[in-house]
């Protein structure tokens, strides 16, 4: 039987999307049956769950449910997994390490006595990160906040399609980074620095949706902002334990969360009048916060250079929407200059993280991120490793895990906060 061309095509999309979620996507739409059942028929879930309700034909019982379908798993053997599934049991951590973080880390509640107070303190999994509804994988609503912090977005319809557009329109259309929804067709991903041609765009970074965008569970607010201009390395799912993995951020990743997070963005130095970090294309890199960031290696080490001065746990805006050239930045370790910007994922993971807010290190509970030259933890060799402000609950594997891998011998003995990298004031401390 000879198969129909269009046929043909969508079934080795989807094929291709079961160990390739790049070839699946393509930069923008996919085939339509990766994520819908024609009919409500067979899927991901049985007809009998989905019924009438699911007016979309989704997979999954709700769009995030559908998305992770495949975008999670027990090993980090794809890079496009961003939630361990099933969820890691007590004491052990999620095993996805993309740069946006592991949902899983949502699933994850943690709680300990302070020591100096005798009070219950607590690290919620609300409190990790964008709390998705994903029924099918146990993601619910955020219990701690109504709507979005600094805006009017509401979490009860927070979804993997609120940030995301599950169709791809938002496309790249030439060397400058000009963003727009529609035009010329998408040819493929802009997410590995592809360069749009004089007939064919690319997607944008991470199919990330633009201005005019709302998705059909909250029209009420459409998007103001394009997606960012960045470029990732192919391989991004991985321990950093030896080396980062670098996403080349180049600008506009600020003002696009602004579309949800409009109060907590200030643009510019010095700090606004009501204590918001400054952060965007305007807040460029003081020449002073350049040297304390190059210099920087740990509490108490200020002899590094800017050719090997980047982290991962600290990373920056490039200033430029040059595909090309983010693309070159991905390979390098060289720190900031006074063209480069704070954004920002420059203190945030995009998804979750295992710390309080969504942060890269343990900003808020505990003094020091190493205790005794080890990671603290409930399992820490020192009694002040144990103790709740330090391992915030958690064993020595969920916080190294947390910490991407690394070890702890990459920072100090007994190591403050990362916020040193870029504001060193701890030099006196160890």
């Amino acid at each position: 039987m000879k198969v129909p061309t269009k046929f043909l095509t969508a079934f080795l999309l989807v094929a291709a999307g079961a160990g390739n979620a790049l070839a699946f996507h393509s930069g923008g739409v996919a085939a339509c049956d990766g994520c819908h059942t024609v009919h409500n028929s067979s899927g991901g879930m049985a007809a009998s769950t989905k019924g009438s309700a699911n007016r979309y034909l989704l997979q999954g019982s709700d769009p995030s449910s559908t998305c992770l379908i495949c975008h999670s798993g027990s090993t980090p053997t794809d890079s496009y997994r961003v939630a361990t599934n099933p969820p890691p049991p007590l004491g052990l951590p999620p095993v996805q390490l993309t740069p946006g973080g592991d949902f899983a880390w949502l699933q994850k509640n943690y709680s300990w006595v302070d020591p100096a107070t005798g009070l219950a303190v607590s690290s919620s999994g609300d409190a990790h990160g964008h709390n998705i509804i994903a029924n099918d994988f146990l993601y619910f609503q955020d219990a701690r906040n109504a709507l979005a912090p600094g805006g009017t977005y509401p979490s009860a319809s927070l979804s993997c399609i609120s940030c995301h557009d599950p169709h791809g329109g938002y496309r790249i259309l030439d060397s400058s980074g000009t963003v727009a929804k529609g035009g010329k067709p998408i040819a493929g991903s802009g997410s590995y620095g592809a360069l749009p041609t004089a007939s064919e765009a690319v997607g944008s970074y991470r199919m990330l949706a633009g201005a005019g965008y709302a998705p059909a569970s909250y029209p009420l607010a459409p998007f103001v902002n394009d997606p960012p201009s960045a470029v990732s390395p192919a391989t991004y799912n991985r321990s950093e334990s030896t080396s980062d993995t670098r996403v080349a951020y180049g600008r506009g990743m600020s003002e696009w969360c602004g579309n949800c997070h409009a109060g907590l963005t200030h643009s510019s130095y010095p700090g606004d009048t009501v204590g918001n970090h400054p952060s965007g294309n305007s807040a460029k890199l003081p020449a002073d916060v350049v040297a304390t960031y190059n210099a920087y290696i740990a509490t108490g080490n200020l002899g590094g250079t800017v050719a090997n001065a980047y982290t991962s746990m600290v990373p920056f805006e490039e200033g430029t929407s040059d595909a090309t050239q983010l693309a070159i930045a991905t390979t390098s370790t060289a720190g900031p200059s006074v063209d480069d910007n704070v954004t920002c994922l420059t203190c945030h993971r995009a998804h979750a993280s295992a710390w309080d807010s969504a942060t890269r290190w343990n900003c808020a509970k505990g003094a020091y991120l190493t205790v005794a030259g080890s990671w603290p933890g409930i399992d820490a060799p020192t009694l002040q490793g144990q103790s709740g402000p330090a391992s915030t609950g958690k064993t020595m594997a969920e916080y190294q895990q947390g910490m991407y891998g690394r070890p702890a011998s990459q920072y100090a003995t007994n190591q403050w906060s990362l916020c040193n990298k870029c504001h060193e004031n701890d030099s006196y401390k160890q």
